[in-house]
């Protein structure tokens, strides 16, 4: 079976053609970073206008690029939420239309559990049961999956998400947008944790996260001190880092040892950091414990992802009508 996916909950447009749910024809993302930057982040009018102006020529190289024609197009999916409601109010009724149009059943996916489902496109995905993190800047979210439908919500960011409190912080930097690679790099060129930030751990037992203390104390540092030069700066950017490496580190761990499970899976954005990555997966191998992620063209948003969740819901028969909406929040 042939996937189209379709993207657009923020500030990318994207599109992908995936056969049975594993197999990538193709991924075409049209970032708006360039737009976005000057801004310091996503402002959602300009999103939905610009992803108004990319959906039609990104979905036309995507089919092209897969070698297919749009006859060779067995379903579609497309993203229902959760994100903002203009930018997914585009791509979704693009989708609509087209499947309409061509009598082809439609799968409106959780954007949640696509990000899950990035991990299924690996050439080795985990299998089940494992602990999963969607970590990005709206969402960082532990769940414990034991099928291809079946997710546990263990614990969420009570505040800021990971990657917004990246972006925040880039900001108070001077630093741009978006944060993540800008930090992380510049936290290379120094030693980490010279600057002792707080790690909030929450209630014991707990796997809920918040990052605004956090990033409140990087505030009153700055604010404090007198930084001037770039070494102030990385010094500050290794320090942040190293926090929030450590409190998603230790809850990721902690939900593992609780369900018992001996893989762990992290997507989403802030899942492209490969200090993160490998400092987790240092931790987790002391454990006995696996850690995946997948490659860093299918850790941000993008439509391949979509597509993968799609195949599965439609192959179980949850498909959309031309009535359903798109929405701004949920949890899976």
């Amino acid at each position: 079976m042939i996937i189209l996916g379709i993207e657009s909950s923020c500030d990318e447009t994207a599109a992908a053609v995936v056969r049975n749910g594993t197999e990538i024809l193709s991924s075409i993302i049209a970032s708006q970073i360039d737009t976005h930057c000057k801004y310091g982040g996503v402002v959602p009018e300009l999103a939905s206008r610009m992803h108004l102006e990319a959906i039609g020529p990104v979905v036309n190289e995507a089919v092209e690029k897969a070698g297919i024609t749009l006859e060779d197009i067995d379903a579609v999916a497309a993203t229902r939420g959760p994100g903002l409601i203009g930018a997914l109010l585009v791509g979704f009724s693009f989708a609509k239309a087209f499947a309409w149009a061509r009598k082809l059943p439609l799968a409106g996916v959780n954007h949640l559990e696509a990000h899950i489902y990035s991990l299924a496109l690996m050439e080795k995905p985990p299998g089940f049961p494992f602990i999963a993190l969607v970590v990005s800047g709206g969402h960082t979210n532990i769940y414990h999956v034991t099928s291809p439908h079946t997710f546990e919500l263990m614990g969420q960011t009570r505040d800021d998400a990971a990657g917004e409190a990246f972006d925040k912080v880039s900001k108070m930097l001077d630093l741009g947008y978006p944060g993540g690679p800008v930090i992380e790099a510049l936290a290379k060129t120094t030693d980490t944790d010279l600057i002792k930030f707080p790690r909030s751990m929450l209630e014991k037992n707990s796997f809920d996260f918040s990052f605004s203390g956090l990033k409140s104390s990087v505030a009153r540092y700055i604010h404090n001190h007198k930084i001037i030069t770039k070494e102030d700066k990385a010094q500050i950017a290794a320090s942040f880092q190293a926090a929030v490496i450590d409190v998603l580190s230790c809850k990721l761990l902690n939900a593992a040892k609780f369900k018992g499970c001996k893989r762990i899976g992290i997507s989403g954005g802030v899942s492209a950091n490969q200090t993160f990555a490998a400092l987790l997966s240092q931790k987790a191998a002391k454990e006995g414990i696996q850690v995946f992620y997948p490659p860093i063209c299918l850790c941000g948003d993008n439509a391949a992802m979509i597509a993968a969740r799609g195949f599965t819901m439609i192959k179980q028969g949850q498909t959309c009508d031309l009535d359903h909406d798109v929405f701004s929040r949920t949890r899976i």
